[in-house]
């Protein structure tokens, strides 16, 4: 796993967590834009998922490959679902699914490092 990818990924968690938050604050529902910064970083997690199995595959590291995959596989499918669940919902509390779906992957990316470093 590319660690750099990995922080890349956490920091535009952050970035679209800090965005939500502002919107929580101002009680605002989550807008268009906001789902399209959300499909940005599911597009990094793809990329990363990609990268680590290549990694995993022609690399020397040693993971445990259920603990490893199955955090890849949880943070893949966080945000789609708080996004569905945020188009739906036009109330301020869409910014609140926003935000804490942006933080959980933001802490599975610090996991996956952890986890990868372990090896």
């Amino acid at each position: 796993m590319l660690v750099p990818l990995a922080w890349l990924t956490a920091a535009a968690c952050v970035a679209l967590a800090a965005w939500a938050a502002w919107f929580v604050v101002r009680d605002r529902a989550v807008v268009l834009r906001q789902l399209w910064g959300a499909a940005v970083v599911e597009g990094l997690l793809v990329l990363q998922a990609v990268v680590a199995g290549v990694l995993l595959v022609t690399g020397p590291a040693e993971v445990d490959g259920v603990l490893f995959w199955g955090y890849v596989a949880t943070q893949m499918i966080v945000l789609p679902i708080a996004a569905a669940w945020a188009f739906a919902e036009r109330t301020r509390w869409s910014s609140v699914v926003l935000l804490v779906a942006a933080l959980t992957v933001a802490f599975l990316e610090y996991r996956l490092v952890q986890i990868w470093g372990a090896a």
